[in-house]
């Protein structure tokens, strides 16, 4: 009886140890874990850093900022090279044939297409600018000058084969 009560109380004392042992090891792979993943921290800061001094601009951007406007930037330095250039085209007076074939066009448009269109393409206004001010959807400007713009399409070929 004596040999069985050692037995238990050795494989007690054992089963403390392993159970000791075990949330030992599992402390420190928890703590192993924090340290890998700190160091990853630290090494991709690193890398970043690197990188950056390396190109002298921000990783991962597709385009760095110096880059952002070249083309707003770009001016001609000599505009001798190009005399023929008009930059502003002269204002002309339409003539009464002209109004009068403009004034034809314009009639067959419904008051909003008429309105969207010109509005659009006369004042340069866009779509959104307009359906703000009509108090209307940006789909519904689109389709109107669409509509006003395929009006006055076959009204150019019905008046082009006229002539």
């Amino acid at each position: 009886m004596k040999g069985k009560l050692e037995d238990n109380n050795a494989r007690l004392i054992g089963d403390k140890k392993l159970e000791e042992l075990d949330i030992a090891v599992k402390e420190q792979v928890e703590l192993n874990n924090q340290d890998k993943s700190q160091i990853n921290s630290m090494i991709n800061d690193m890398s970043f850093a690197i990188d950056w001094m390396k190109t002298g601009r921000r990783p991962g951007n597709l385009r760095g900022i110096d880059r952002r406007s070249v083309y707003q930037r770009t001016a001609l330095v000599d505009m001798d090279l190009m005399p023929s250039l008009d930059i502003v085209p002269e204002q002309r007076e339409l003539e009464n044939i002209e109004k009068q074939a403009l004034m034809d066009m314009l009639i067959d448009l419904s008051h909003r297409e008429r309105q969207c269109y010109l509005l659009h393409m006369a004042q340069g206004w866009s779509m959104q600018e307009i359906a703000d001010e009509l108090k209307i959807k940006k789909p519904t400007v689109q389709k109107f000058i669409e509509r006003a713009r395929n009006k006055i399409k076959r009204k150019l070929s019905c008046h082009t084969n006229v002539i």
